[in-house]
């Protein structure tokens, strides 16, 4: 947990900047643009010209509704195939090459970031957009749409470099950010995709300092934040936004979950990126996660029976971290809801096989589906099983909780017998 928060403040917002639809390869007339107070906002529209600036377009962004769909949906080749011709009718535009970067990205988000297989390709991509930004910068400062790829691009790269522990990288993209963050800003009257960079970092920048304040030195260099704000701004962007609107639920999903402790309110949120991206493995695994923690066991088994059908069929973003998940629910929902004991076994198994594949044996799920399955091998008297399990239970659990506690006795036991 720690090392992810030093990403975010590293890493400044971590942005995914460009999530666009949520809906399928379907022609569909953009939503109009939402009014705005005018004393609420940076720059009146009239103050500035946005003639060539995609990110306003509203062909573009009929063109690219079901492209962007693709990627949360996970069909990478069709998203990436759009994004390569609009590549080659705009090649001196940012857009397109972060959104090549968009989809690599969320190539690794499944893995929760583990593989490096994607890893040049990803900064290559951003590190264009970056380049192809600057230069409509450097001609016209203010031209917002190209402070906002900026942002985007160095947040997101200052996110890579902070998860491959490159802090030097890090701190200097999260930098970058934040200067060019500051700029696009001004422009949040042009369309709700600018606000999105300001809602998480007057979140994250007020969460941090409350929760970690070993980490206040490191966010010196950032504004002064407004949690309840951010959580408004990030409201109205998954609701009002276009390109952004999706990768708002994303965030928003999180931080009621991870940040908010509050699983009732993420638990919607989830459930509508799952039903909407069905084919997204992250989104599947985080839904039957907040399913299961809220009681609605009938969804998180139905979710959990699909994630594993789709990594036995191979498809794309379907790996061992959702296979962990799913597994141990069902296992768990065998044991204890349909008490079919060689099921939960079995599901146990996999879960415990998922977990080692991926490295993910320091507790949680391993550790819970090691207990389950000693306590079921204790129930078929089989002592040989339970001693293998207890063993594992007792060396990952902590050393003052009832898992450690319960395994330590039993083996006491069985030396003395």
């Amino acid at each position: 947990m720690l090392r992810s928060l030093v990403c975010i403040c590293l890493g400044l917002l971590f942005l995914p900047l460009l999530s666009m639809a949520q809906k399928p390869d379907t022609m569909r007339i953009p939503p109009p643009m939402k009014t705005v107070a005018l004393d609420s906002v940076g720059v009146l529209p009239s103050a500035i010209d946005t003639k060539g600036w995609l990110l306003l377009d509203k062909d573009i962004q009929l063109e690219l509704d079901g492209a962007v769909y693709n990627i949360y949906n996970f069909k990478y080749e069709k998203a990436e195939k759009q994004f390569r011709s609009l590549r080659r009718r705009y090649p001196n535009h940012p857009m397109p090459y972060f959104l090549l970067g968009l989809s690599t990205w969320w190539k690794i988000v499944p893995t929760n970031i583990q593989t490096q297989q994607y890893d040049k390709l990803f900064f290559a991509y951003m590190d264009t957009a970056v380049t192809k930004a600057q230069k409509l910068y450097d001609a016209d400062n203010n031209n917002y749409e190209a402070s906002f790829f900026l942002s985007a691009a160095y947040g997101f790269s200052a996110r890579m470099h902070g998860e491959r522990h490159d802090w030097r990288k890090a701190t200097v993209n999260s930098r970058r950010s934040l200067n060019y963050l500051k700029k696009s800003q001004e422009a949040n009257s042009l369309s709700p995709e600018f606000q999105f960079g300001q809602a998480l970092l007057n979140y994250y920048a007020v969460w941090i300092s409350e929760n970690y304040p070993l980490l206040k030195p490191v966010l010196l260099f950032f504004p002064r934040g407004d949690k309840k704000l951010g959580l408004q701004q990030l409201r109205n962007v998954a609701t009002n936004g276009f390109y952004t609107a999706t990768e708002a639920r994303v965030y928003l999903m999180r931080i009621l979950k991870n940040e908010e402790n509050n699983a009732e309110e993420a638990l919607p949120v989830a459930k509508y990126l799952a039903t909407t991206y069905p084919d997204n493995g992250y989104f599947q695994r985080f839904y039957a996660h907040l399913a299961y923690d809220q009681g609605d066991f009938a969804d998180c088994e139905r979710v959990s029976r699909e994630i594993l059908d789709k990594i036995s069929k191979g498809m794309p973003g379907y790996e061992g971290v959702s296979g962990r998940y799913a597994s141990y629910f069902l296992g768990y929902l065998m044991q204890n809801r349909y008490r079919d004991f060689a099921k939960a076994k079995d599901y146990f198994q996999r879960c415990i096989v998922f977990s080692e594949s991926t490295g993910d044996t320091s507790g949680g799920f391993y550790l819970y589906a090691n207990m389950n399955l000693a306590r079921l091998a204790v129930k078929d008297k089989d002592a040989v099983a339970a001693k293998r399990y207890y063993e594992v239970v007792a060396d990952k659990a902590e050393r003052k909780s009832e898992q450690y506690k319960e395994a330590k006795a039993w083996l006491k036991i069985k030396r003395k017998a």
